[in-house]
């Protein structure tokens, strides 16, 4: 399968704009260049019903959140999502994936809430879960408040956003987390030790290496004995079986994609009620990129028709 378009497109404008790769340079630059690209890449940020930011209490202090309530998302008992955003554990903030959340809150009529999770390397693994779970609590706690149904809470995210929620609906199919509707992965961080072959056909070229991803791993471990650790590497967890239904999405031309793929053939095996969305020609990133790739708006918006059939309305 040969590149969509789009996402050719996308990559010579990502040439064209120069800069260092991530992994030559320092997590300040790495951070600023990445903030830089957004405007880039983005589209215009739709409007939704109302946003609000608030604090959640994590275990390492408080968490600031993002909270977008979507057009026609009902005032009370509304379907939630707790989106955490991409950046290999070490970019990313709430603005870098604002474009994703609200789409999925419009088309799904949703609430969806964004933690600023703690970032390594100053907060290495499990500090950014620990942020994600202690959010994920918040809503629960704060159900009624928030307009929020605890019984359709949904967790999703990309590629280390994917990673943490993974191990979310891992850790509340065990009762150490609040329970969860569904989970939404796209292109999924599920092996940090790197070792798949889609590593070797596209660690180069196409947005994402190899080089930035091994980067981004070091960073977030604190010893190499992190990596075999389930809660980095969920793919290597004993059992996924009894987790939350599974939406997962992935590109062809990423070097996530093995993993993911292998990821989503486990949840099938063990039981786990499961939609697999690949997008053949795609790039890693590409629903960050809605201002040039068009299935970027797709792919959400596949996604939310799920979630929404997933977890119905109460009249429905």
């Amino acid at each position: 399968m040969t590149l969509d378009p789009d996402a050719l497109r996308a990559l010579e404008i990502g040439r064209a704009a120069g800069g260092e790769p991530f992994e030559h340079g320092s997590v300040a630059a790495a951070r600023a260049a990445y903030n830089a690209s957004f405007p880039a890449q983005q589209g215009e940020h739709e409007p939704v019903a109302s946003t609000a930011q608030l604090t959640a209490d994590g275990p390492n202090g408080p968490v600031t959140i993002r909270i977008h309530r979507g057009i026609g998302a009902p005032l009370t008992a509304a379907r939630a999502m707790l989106y955490l955003h991409g950046g290999g554990w070490v970019i990313g903030n709430l603005g870098s994936h604002d474009e994703i959340c609200r789409w999925l809150a419009n088309l799904g009529n949703a609430i969806v809430v964004c933690p600023d999770y703690r970032l390594a390397p100053e907060h290495k693994f499990p500090a950014g879960l620990d942020d994600c779970a202690a959010t994920l609590r918040f809503m629960a706690q704060n159900a009624g408040e928030l307009g929020i149904d605890p019984a359709r809470i949904t967790v999703a995210g990309d590629s280390a956003g994917g990673n943490l929620a993974a191990v979310l609906a891992l850790l509340s199919r065990d009762g150490l987390a609040p329970p969860l509707a569904a989970q939404i992965l796209i292109y999924p961080n599920t092996d940090a030790r790197q070792t798949a072959d889609s590593y070797r056909r596209f660690g180069d070229g196409f947005g994402l290496t190899a080089a930035a991803m091994a980067w981004f791993r070091d960073h977030y471990v604190r010893t190499p004995d992190d990596i075999a650790d389930w809660r980095v590497s969920p793919l290597l967890a004993s059992s996924l079986a009894g987790a939350a239904p599974a939406f997962v999405a992935l590109a062809g031309h990423d070097i996530l994609a093995d993993e993911g793929t292998a990821y989503a053939e486990r949840l099938r095996a063990e039981g786990v009620p499961l939609v697999l969305r690949q997008w053949p020609g795609q790039i890693h990133g590409f629903v960050s990129m809605g201002r040039h790739i068009k299935a970027a708006r797709q792919a959400v918006s596949e996604a939310a028709a799920w979630l929404q059939l997933q977890t119905p309305d109460q009249a429905d």
